[in-house]
């Protein structure tokens, strides 16, 4: 049971969206962004500090984008456009981040056909999942947006132009400038083979697969095992102390495990400057705060005729279940940071799930197995109970 809960867990956390941070540098290699992003490529723009992030998927001429840029004004605008015939802005498909009435930051697109100005349309392409945000970095607003685009089958290089503008309003736009940065951002790329690789977010990504399997193994699967084993394995009288050692064996690995998983998500922490997960933070503290009183709880265990062993149990059984339920609750928190989409969701909770049908099967059966016992040993100490019972009527 463990061996299969444990792989579905690596399975589900490996097959995850990537883990993203928020942005702190300058070269796209080094970009991050919030909301659990992360991109194969990216390439720095030629003009205007811009760059460019995406993940090209060929099996169905899928690319995800993310354009990043600074804006000196907190209420401007930034776009970026796919031009099928030339590098110009008449032509452009075009994804554009702005402000609504309300101040917020929205993203429309627009086929632009003319320079008089721009109306917000439809676009030749599919274009789905569009959001954007904006944070200050150093003094300097920067705006960033998120795309899915569906390219024409086949095509991978396009021309494409970029463009920042000063203010936007009720989602209105105000003319850019015309320096020779603005009037110069554009080019030609190839989504199969344009780019650098994003290094350090994959790096990010393995430690993020890492803390997320180690911590869903120790705490999903390691110590919910060594509780049942401690729960229903030492009511059978062949086991003898077996399940003493296995229970503490399960129970000493996970803690093993889930200080590795505590010290992976400490220094991701360190490096996602700017990002706080506040609640799954707190329950990962409490949770390796209560495992590791539960271990020190192994060195002070009472002789089981000693007066305080029944305080020890109810302290070591508060805890340990305790521990469990936080546990699984920050399985979830995980998901949910990871923004992994429900179906992940439904699966972990289907796993669980059917962990707690087997606990409930064991429940029911220690049950039975303590009626039968109790039953047995009645029979035993009174035989002659039986045929009173029967003479009785019973």
């Amino acid at each position: 049971m463990a061996i299969a809960i444990t792989f579905l867990f690596s399975i589900i956390l490996l097959l995850q969206p990537n883990l993203s941070l928020s942005q702190t540098t300058t070269t796209c290699t080094s970009k991050t962004f919030s909301k659990n992003r992360l991109f194969a490529s990216c390439i720095d723009l030629s003009q205007l500090s811009a760059s460019l992030h995406w993940t090209y998927d060929p099996t169905n001429s899928t690319v995800n984008v993310a354009f990043t840029a600074p804006n000196p004004n907190s209420n401007g605008w930034v776009a970026w456009a796919l031009n099928p015939a030339k590098p110009s802005m008449v032509g452009s498909q075009a994804i554009i981040a702005l402000h609504d009435s309300d101040g917020k930051i929205v993203v429309r697109t627009s086929n632009i056909s003319t320079y008089s100005g721009v109306d917000f349309s439809p676009i030749m392409y599919d274009v789905w999942g569009m959001e954007a945000e904006q944070g200050e970095i150093g003094g300097v607003w920067v705006m960033s947006f998120f795309a899915s685009i569906k390219l024409p089958h086949g095509t991978t290089k396009m021309s494409h132009v970029w463009q920042v503008g000063p203010e936007s309003k009720s989602e209105e736009l105000q003319k850019h400038d015309f320096g020779e940065e603005n009037l110069n951002s554009k080019g030609v790329m190839n989504f199969a083979s344009d780019g650098v690789k994003s290094g350090s977010s994959n790096s990010r990504l393995n430690e993020r697969n890492v803390h997320g399997i180690i911590n869903a193994i120790s705490w999903g699967v390691l110590l919910p095992n060594g509780a049942i084993i401690a729960r229903y394995f030492k009511a059978i009288d062949s086991s003898g102390t077996a399940w003493f050692y296995l229970h503490v064996s399960f129970q000493v690995a996970g803690y093993i495990l889930g200080m590795a998983g505590w010290g992976t998500g400490l220094n991701l922490g360190v490096k996602s400057k700017g990002v706080q997960y506040t609640t799954h933070r707190n329950i990962g503290i409490t949770l390796f705060s209560l495992a590791t009183l539960q271990v020190t709880a192994l060195l002070l265990r009472p002789e089981k005729d000693h007066k305080y062993r029944k305080y020890w149990n109810l302290y070591h059984h508060t805890f340990g279940y305790t521990i469990l339920v936080l546990g699984i609750l920050n399985i979830f928190k995980g998901l949910s940071i990871l923004n992994s989409g429900h179906k992940w969701e439904i699966i972990a909770i289907v796993i669980v799930g059917f962990f707690i049908g087997i606990t409930l099967l064991l429940e029911i059966t220690s049950f039975v197995r303590s009626h039968l016992r109790k039953k047995n040993l009645a029979t035993i100490t009174n035989p002659n109970k039986q045929d009173q019972d029967v003479q009785s009527g019973v």
